[in-house]
């Protein structure tokens, strides 16, 4: 009987063992199936001043069309530029996909001359490339246009921009973001996240209309170009506006954020500097780089990060200190505006909530209604919401 009773327990015993570790597994595989379900309920990305790039589904391909033509775009109070852009902005509109869509880009071409677009740290088929000449990738003429075609195969934060003569069409304001989200929804370590934001960092050499190869001699100096309408000389050296998204301060729209929300910014260069970027109030995690998400244990701390051209980063912080913070270049001039003022590349974070500084009562109403349509959920797969342009977007399905 002592035997049976022996042999009995320590059946028992193994099959408690069983039951600990089934149930642990079954607790690991809900708490990932959970986490994917509230992941793929976050919030949609937002890229402040920018629209999201509309797109229709044509047998089970998201098809975006974007339009390269000449732009005049206010980029602060009553300072307008002749740029080039796409969809009537510079930047264009920024496109998000989910890994593993199939999508077609068609682009049409309104410029003078021949253009393309390229898309930035993307892996794509080589004639899908973008780069004329030098790949087999085709030249989009004048009044034509060209279907781009590939399969999204990365998660992460990406840019296009025209490669036909670079020197002139990137700096002309030919570029947008690009940002692929994993299949399940918007994680960090997969983590879902509460607010995602992209910021495109550009400069420019504005000009007289008229000035001749840009040999203005009265240049302006960084950040003193006054009220009036520019051209851009693409080719110039002496930079005087310095823009995030197409807008310097104050033009730059704030960013909302509640207390305890996890932050992600993304972050790109398309300009001929580097910037350092920097945080008040809090640090934050760098987590990824060139659309390639760093493994933990190479991930750091920071408040400050240098983007150099070319380069894009992903940055996560949580929302733990409450008031108006600002976030901008560190080089002095790069933030420097009108009569002693702060402008160029400078924005800044708001806590729902808490007053508004000074320099941000005029925009109260119309930034805490756009941030309100911005970080709601949606239930469904389109979204339209007003912003700096006529354009509307269309969120892409999870």
């Amino acid at each position: 009987m002592s035997g049976i009773t022996k042999k009995n327990f320590k059946f028992f015993i193994t099959a408690v063992v069983v039951l600990v570790l089934v149930g642990s597994g079954w607790g690991i595989w809900k708490g990932s199936f959970f986490s994917a379900q509230r992941a793929d309920a976050s919030v949609n990305p937002v890229t402040p001043n920018v629209p999201i790039a509309k797109y229709e589904m044509k047998n089970g391909v998201k098809v975006f069309h974007l339009t390269a033509e000449q732009v005049k775009q206010e980029v602060s109070k009553g300072v307008f530029v002749n740029a080039w852009g796409y969809n009537g902005s510079t930047p264009g509109p920024t496109i998000v996909v989910n890994e593993g869509d199939k999508i077609q880009v068609v682009v049409d071409n309104k410029l003078p001359g021949p253009t393309t677009v390229h898309w930035h740290g993307l892996i794509v088929p080589n004639n899908m490339d973008g780069v004329p000449g030098a790949e087999p990738s085709p030249v989009i003429e004048p009044g034509k246009s060209f279907t781009y075609e590939f399969t999204v195969k990365q998660v992460g934060t990406f840019m296009y921009h025209s490669h036909y003569q670079p020197s002139k069409d990137e700096m002309m304001g030919l570029d947008g973001m690009f940002i692929s989200l994993p299949k399940n929804g918007d994680t960090v370590n997969g983590k879902p996240v509460n607010r995602d934001y992209s910021i495109l960092l550009q400069e420019w050499q504005l000009q007289k209309p008229g000035s001749a190869n840009g040999m203005d001699m009265s240049q302006f100096g960084e950040g003193q170009v006054p009220v009036g309408t520019y051209d851009v000389n693409p080719e110039g050296m002496s930079w005087n506006t310095f823009t995030l998204n197409g807008k310097q301060f104050p033009s730059t729209d704030p960013m909302e954020v509640k207390q305890g929300d996890k932050v992600l910014v993304r972050l790109a260069n398309l300009s001929m500097q580097s910037h350092p970027m920097h945080l008040h109030g809090h640090n934050f995690k760098v987590v990824a780089k060139d659309g390639n998400p760093l493994p933990v244990s190479a991930q750091y701390m920071a408040n400050t990060i240098n983007i150099a051209p070319g380069e894009t980063y992903d940055i996560e912080f949580t929302a733990d200190n409450p008031g108006t913070w600002v976030f901008h270049c560190h080089l002095p001039h790069h933030t420097a505006g009108l009569n002693g003022k702060d402008g160029g590349m400078l924005t800044a974070f708001h806590y729902q909530g808490t007053p508004w500084p000074p320099a941000f009562t005029a925009k109260t109403n119309a930034s805490d209604t756009t941030s309100n349509m911005n970080n709601t959920n949606q239930s469904s797969d389109t979204m339209q919401m007003s912003g700096s342009s006529s354009n509307t977007m269309n969120m892409p399905s999870k």
